[in-house]
């Protein structure tokens, strides 16, 4: 399991690129190394982007949605579940259905084609950033149910605290994660704490 390198140390990101379209392919690479970020493999299906992803543990792999043999979404979902690292879904069509089920497959972002490096580099962040949530909270919490728990409860306090202080996603979850350290309580306990604190706030 992995999980995005920590703020400030100067280690760029491990990247898997899985695009059966080798253009697209050397385009993305070109624009990722261009960033700093390394690319530690390169496969042109499903089946191909599993075995690198076992092997090489990158931080996160970006997924084309259509390949031959094992599709992105199946080989997303599989990442997911053994937590080779985050995915970042690409595909060509936006439709609503493929953003649901890539969303159940695990996948922590999404970017339809053609896009820019603009786009392209905070999808990444993004994904990134829940990567890491999603892996603090799998560490804190010992079953399924329990980790769906915690991870609703930290969802709707990140939320109270975005809307009642104007903090970011980021900030919020981190303020969330440095809390429950110093108290040394769950993430869950001090999230339950400020969603009680907001709704006994007057409005």
């Amino acid at each position: 399991m992995t999980d995005a390198p920590a703020e400030g140390t100067g280690i760029p990101p491990r990247l898997l690129i899985a695009e059966d379209e080798a253009i697209i392919r050397l385009d993305l690479k070109e624009m990722l190394e261009e960033e700093g970020y390394a690319v530690v493999g390169e496969a042109a299906d499903g089946e191909a982007a599993l075995r690198l992803a076992r092997e090489r543990s990158p931080d996160l792999v970006i997924m084309d949605v259509k390949m031959p043999g094992m599709d992105g979404l199946t080989a997303a979902g599989v990442i997911a579940d053994e937590q080779l690292g985050a995915v970042l879904i690409l595909t060509a069509f936006s439709q609503r259905d493929l953003v649901q089920r890539a969303a159940e497959a695990g996948a922590m972002g999404y970017l339809v084609k053609p896009f820019q490096k603009s786009d392209l580099m905070p999808a990444i962040d993004i994904a990134l950033a829940r990567h890491a949530q999603l892996s603090a909270v799998r560490s804190e919490s010992a079953t399924l149910s329990e980790q769906l728990d915690t991870r609703k409860a930290v969802d709707k306090a990140k939320g109270r605290l975005m809307d009642g202080q104007g903090m970011s996603e980021a900030d919020a979850f981190r303020h969330i994660q440095k809390r429950a350290m110093n108290e040394r309580r769950s993430m869950r306990a001090i999230a339950d704490e400020i969603v009680e604190e907001a709704g006994s706030r007057p409005n």
